[in-house]
């Protein structure tokens, strides 16, 4: 987290939660999303007016990157100095870039390195890697690279069904909605 995050929460620790208005897609692309988008429907599965508009300025972004984690209860956010904005996901926290062999190399959508612990496919084919920095998606232009990964036994994987993947990598992906069903 940036230093001047932090020194923001200390000066207006009472600033309230912003929830619905940031989305990450399973491509690692983060959309702000405005009354109207969200109004369109959800950010997963919904419609794609639901997802709003493509961030676009590296600078936004990268700050995005750097200041972005999760709480306890598995909402991933953005420290947006003070305020505390939760991210809608469309898949999940992380997403992969995996470089070629033989190294295969594995890099969060934020730019951050991760180490690979464990290699989940879902019943689309899809797949994600639980690493030291937590549970996320491959990108779909890796799956070359992680399929061969797999072919050299590098990655063995186990087979979970997508509805399991949250409540078993504890992460939430729709913090508006939780915090609806729970008011």
């Amino acid at each position: 987290m940036d230093d001047i995050v932090r020194q923001a929460i200390a000066k207006w620790p009472n600033v309230p939660h912003c929830f619905g208005w940031l989305g990450l897609d399973a491509r690692g692309n983060w959309y702000m999303r405005d009354d109207k988008a969200q109004a369109a429907g959800s950010f997963a599965g919904g419609p794609a007016a639901g997802k709003g508009s493509l961030l676009k300025h590296d600078k936004l972004i990268d700050f995005i990157a750097r200041n972005y984690e999760s709480d306890p209860a598995g909402q991933w956010f953005f420290q947006n100095g003070p305020q505390r904005v939760y991210v809608e996901l469309e898949a999940t926290p992380w997403v992969w870039r995996i470089g070629d062999a033989p190294d295969f190399s594995v890099t969060a959508h934020t730019g951050r390195p991760a180490r690979v612990q464990r290699c989940i496919l879902d019943e689309h084919g899809r797949a994600y890697l639980e690493t030291d920095l937590g549970f996320g998606l491959v990108h779909t232009q890796d799956m070359v690279q992680a399929s061969d990964a797999i072919e050299q036994g590098l990655w063995v994987p186990m087979e979970m069904a997508t509805s399991d993947l949250p409540r078993h990598f504890a992460y939430v992906r729709s913090p508006s909605a939780e915090r609806e069903t729970s008011a």
